[in-house]
């Protein structure tokens, strides 16, 4: 896809449209809705947090940081991006576990496998996703864990997936109560 893309064009327009919009608000209805983006990504991290502790993960953070990261303004934005974290975290957790397994810890090997976390992701016609796969891949080859890589590889998919289930479940919740006290609201007036 390029920035000559018409879809592209008209879904940076939208973007910007939307930024631009909420930039209008008056202060109230800012601080209304950056409240609800903040319930939302807290709810989120701390569903997906206490989860991974419940399932003892490794690092159940890596599944909070995910949930903060995919929380968006609409359930439609949050799968979307949910979506792209899913499919960059496989990607960059498949490279990572080749970068750790035959790299040995050079930082050629780190790069490469960077590189090729967000070339792969590209050619799948997936670039949305390929700085996610990018720091996957720098995850799994630079924060240190405990076991062979394959198991670090599987744990960090677990927690990425963890943090995303949790983030579009707290959305979707969200999404629903919103409908409702707006469908509540039309049947007061």
């Amino acid at each position: 896809m390029t920035s000559s893309d018409p879809a592209h064009t008209r879904r940076r327009s939208a973007g910007e449209s939307l930024f631009a919009f909420l930039k209008s608000l008056p202060f109230a209805e800012r601080l209304a809705e950056g409240s609800l983006m903040a319930f939302q990504a807290v709810a989120g991290a701390s569903l997906a947090f206490g989860i991974g502790r419940m399932l003892h993960t490794e690092q159940a953070f890596w599944a909070a940081i995910t949930a903060i990261a995919v929380s968006q303004h609409s359930y439609i934005d949050t799968r979307k991006l949910s979506r792209d974290q899913f499919i960059g975290a496989m990607v960059g957790g498949v490279c990572g576990l080749a970068g750790a397994t035959l790299g040995h810890g050079y930082f050629a090997a780190y790069a490469a496998t960077v590189a090729a976390a967000i070339v792969i992701c590209w050619v799948v016609n997936v670039g949305s996703a390929a700085r996610l796969g990018g720091i996957t891949a720098t995850i799994m080859l630079l924060v240190p864990g405990i076991g062979p890589a394959w198991d670090k590889a599987l744990l960090r998919l677990g927690e990425v997936t963890l943090g995303t289930v949790c983030a579009l479940l707290v959305a979707w919740l969200i999404s629903v109560a919103e409908k409702h006290w707006s469908g509540a609201d039309r049947d007061t007036r």
